[in-house]
């Protein structure tokens, strides 16, 4: 049993990548733009901030449901802040499953504003990205835990040439 934390900014292939991982491994899938974008269409004005942790909220509400029963789960979500890193961890630790982080990373501003225009993307997904510096700064800034290996992926690259890869990784 595993919990895999994706990581990396919009845009960069994390859910194809989840998806891709969820059936050859059978893990749960938790979304965190499914969620959202659920609270955002059920509850009209609701602030998007708070949909946010609210949305988290359920995510790790499933995640821990999952785990506690053996399944294997995967969060798919930028996992962009420390706390994220901290209590994917932890459950992983108080649930005895392998804990897993595979970042997603493009470091190619003009790509991810072409495949964030692209794509069929949910009310609570950001549409293009707003500066290359607000991008330089989330790339830098990307949290990673300190007491797992972890996997980077450049997803520039098509999923065939490093699927295998990461299947290893988090069968490992």
């Amino acid at each position: 049993m595993f919990f895999l934390q994706m990581s990396g900014f919009p845009g960069s292939g994390k859910s194809t990548l989840a998806k891709e991982i969820a059936l050859q491994t059978g893990a749960v899938l938790v979304d965190h733009h499914l969620t959202k974008t659920a609270l955002l269409e059920e509850i009209p004005d609701i602030d998007t901030k708070q949909a946010g942790k609210a949305s988290y909220k359920m995510d790790w509400a499933i995640i821990e449901a999952n785990l506690s029963i053996g399944n294997s789960a995967i969060l798919d979500s930028p996992c962009l802040y420390q706390p994220m890193i901290e209590k994917g961890e932890r459950l992983a630790e108080q649930y005895k499953a392998k804990y897993k982080y595979v970042e997603c990373y493009l470091d190619d501003f003009q790509e991810i504003n072409h495949r964030l225009k692209q794509r069929e993307s949910l009310p609570s997904q950001i549409k293009e990205v707003s500066s290359e510096v607000v991008f330089q700064s989330t790339l830098r800034n990307s949290k990673k835990p300190m007491n797992h290996p972890i996997l980077v992926i450049d997803t520039k690259k098509r999923l065939d040439t490093y699927i295998q890869k990461v299947m290893d990784y988090v069968k490992a």
